[in-house]
């Protein structure tokens, strides 16, 4: 069965960012069922997109010295298969290009022997310090925007 994609492609966009990072299955994130409990996959989330935005100099230090708030607007999972104890797996960020104020992350968790275990997305709002919403992009974002679209970031 095919899996529906979380954002739709934009025309002239480029490829999406990708950033992976690497965990193993602790015991005290699991659930009674002794595999690994569902509240737990937005701290997973957040620490791939922390380490995706940090690699390419937009991480949230980035926008918060450009007076920038960006809360999550959405937060979505769908858990293919459980994570278990001792477990290694792969936690994949991807950012989309999106020409909005905003930023759409794709997660993707594969197991060690490469399984599809979990996906999900965030999506980002933009506000100023005064908790205002964004309607365009602030200007270092747009620059390294520019810069990605050009296939200057990789």
């Amino acid at each position: 069965m095919a899996r529906e994609k979380y954002f739709k492609p934009i025309d002239g966009s480029p490829p999406p960012l990708r950033n992976a990072i690497t965990r193993k299955v602790r015991f005290d994130e699991l659930d009674p069922l002794s595999i690994m409990w569902h509240g737990n996959y937005a701290s997973f989330f957040e620490e791939a997109r922390v380490a995706l935005g940090e690699r390419y100099g937009i991480g949230y230090m980035d926008f918060i010295a450009n007076n920038i708030i960006i809360p999550i607007k959405k937060f979505h999972v769908d858990y293919l298969a459980p994570l278990v104890f001792g477990e290694t797996y792969t936690i994949w960020a991807l950012l989309h290009y999106n020409p909005a104020a905003r930023l759409d992350f794709e997660y993707q968790i594969f197991s060690k022997d490469g399984a599809l275990m979990t996906t999900g997305c965030t999506i980002q709002m933009m506000l100023d310090t005064q908790k205002n919403i964004l309607l365009a992009k602030p200007p270092f974002l747009e620059e390294f925007c520019q810069k990605w679209r050009n296939g200057l970031v990789q």
